[in-house]
C-alpha cells in the first residue's frame, strides 16, 4: 500500500511540475506528514529519527546544487518527501538514481536537440566564470529551454525503480 501511496504522491508533483512549471508546498507538506506517519506506524518512535535522517538526506546532498540555481528548490523538497517515506538508506539510492536517470535524460535531450556541443560549452564558461569573479550566478537561463529538465520525472522513475524492489 505504501509503494502505491508513493508513486501516486511522486506522479502528482510530475503532473504538477509538468504543467506549473512547479511544485506545489502544500503537496510537499502531504508527502512530508505521510512519510513521517508511515516510518511512526512501521518503526514506533524510532520512525521519527529515519524520517528526518531520511527526508534530511537529499537536502544535504544536493543543496549546492539549488545554491547555483542547477536544481529548483521543489525539485529538492519532492526528494525529500520521498526520503522521509524511505528511510536513510533508500533515500541515499533515490538521489543517486534520480541523478543517474536524470543525466541520462538530459544526454538524451541534447543529443536530439543538436545543441550538446553548445551546452558543454556553457558549462564550461559558467565554470570559468565563477573561478576567476568568484561570483555566482544562476546557471540556468530564464524561460523555455528544451535542455531544462523537470526533475521530478528522474525522480518517479528512481521511485518506480525502488517500488520494483531493485534498492
Amino acid at each position: 500500500m505504501v509503494n502505491g501511496i508513493l508513486v501516486v504522491f511522486t506522479t502528482a508533483a510530475v503532473c504538477m511540475d509538468l504543467n506549473q512549471e512547479r511544485i506545489d508546498n502544500r503537496l510537499i507538506g502531504i508527502g512530508w506528514f505521510l512519510g513521517c506517519v508511515y516510518q511512526v506506524v512501521q518503526n514506533g518512535l524510532k520512525g521519527v529519527g529515519l524520517f528526518f535522517v531520511g527526508a534530511f538526506i537529499p537536502i544535504a546532498l544536493l543543496y549546492v546544487l539549488f545554491w547555483f540555481r542547477m536544481m529548483g528548490a521543489g525539485d529538492i523538497k519532492l526528494l525529500s518527501a520521498v526520503g522521509g517515506f524511505m528511510g536513510p538508506w533508500s533515500s541515499l539510492m533515490c538521489v543517486g538514481l534520480s541523478l543517474v536517470f536524470g543525466a541520462i535524460l538530459s544526454v538524451a535531450i541534447l543529443i536530439l536537440c543538436g545543441n550538446f556541443s553548445l551546452r558543454l560549452r556553457y558549462f564550461a564558461d559558467y565554470i570559468s566564470h565563477l573561478s576567476v569573479t568568484g561570483k555566482r550566478v544562476p546557471y540556468m537561463e530564464k524561460g523555455f529551454r528544451m535542455e531544462h529538465i523537470h526533475f521530478s520525472v528522474p525522480v518517479l522513475m528512481a521511485v518506480l525503480v525502488y517500488v520494483g524492489g531493485f534498492y
